[in-house]
């Protein structure tokens, strides 16, 4: 008989300080940032809704990967959205939508942008704001990281982390979640690949979007085969970025969302039972 089942309260693990000041404060910072970002990216987006791989774009040129927009057909107006010459209507979503009476012919539609009309001055201003921020964020993240320790302890993946992969991956897609000190191998390299490759690599392909930056560093268009490659690689990064926050939030909510909430802003995190305690660990 458990103690549940004699009227006794569960057990617990012990309360552990698992986050930092400044991974809890740059951790916030970054989804403020990038709500703002995604949002102002797909106003600069809506400008030219299409994406192209190669240093050239144009009517001329057969070179595009994405296109958003609307056509005429027999019914009228339609939204189309073609993907590797795929063509999809996407009526109400892309290309088109609104009202019926009065649709709005956009890439993407106003609800999901900043500003919710077109302006891509403003939207421009506000990426490019956001994005700076972003950069700050991540540079003071990976300083107090390196002498904190966080970095080497909870990012770094070891060799351990690389075999043990397959069966924490299978632990989570049985909803067998364990809480511990540190993060879990499919954790550890989650967001290894986020700061390692998806951040500096949405990063470098915005500087190598801007003429000013091509100046300095003409190599940016070397390494990402020009300017219209260096969007799409952008745009695709973006996608990345927000199937990692829905898969991140579902997590949070199946591992139990006030804990991890508890986690990122006062620090303590409460462990599974049977995790040894160490000097420091509240009850």
């Amino acid at each position: 008989m458990t103690k549940e089942d004699k009227g006794l309260p569960p057990v617990k693990g012990p309360l552990v300080y698992r986050q930092s000041i400044w991974t809890r404060l740059t951790h916030w910072v970054w989804a403020i940032c990038l709500f703002f970002l995604l949002l102002s990216g797909l106003q600069i987006f809506n400008a030219h809704p299409s994406l192209y791989i190669g240093k050239q774009s144009g009517f001329e040129f057969d070179n595009s990967v994405l296109s958003i927009g609307a056509v005429n057909t027999p019914d009228g107006p339609r939204g189309q959205t073609t993907i590797f010459g795929q063509t999809f209507d996407t009526t109400g979503v892309l290309g088109m939508s609104g009202p019926a009476a009065n649709p709005s012919f956009i890439g993407f539609p106003g609800a999901v942008t900043i500003p919710s009309f077109r302006d891509l001055a403003t939207g421009r201003v506000l990426h490019f704001f956001f994005g700076w921020i972003f950069v700050a964020a991540l540079f003071i993240w990976f300083l107090a990281s390196f002498i904190n320790g966080h970095l080497r302890r909870d990012i770094l993946p070891r060799t351990g982390d690389i075999t043990g992969l397959p069966r924490d991956a299978l632990d989570h897609a049985r909803l067998r979640l364990h809480h511990g000190r540190s993060y879990t191998p499919l954790q550890k390299l989650s967001y290894f690949a986020i700061f390692f490759l998806l951040f500096p690599l949405i990063i470098l392909t915005g500087l190598t979007m801007s003429p000013g930056m091509d100046a300095a560093w003409p190599w940016l268009l070397d390494i990402f085969g020009g300017r219209q490659t260096a969007r799409t690689i952008h745009f695709v990064v973006m996608v990345l970025l927000v199937l990692f926050f829905v898969v991140h939030i579902i997590m949070v909510l199946l591992a139990g969302p006030l804990n991890e909430l508890r986690s990122m802003i006062t620090g303590w995190y409460r462990t599974s039972p049977g995790t040894p305690r160490e000097q420091g660990d509240k009850p």
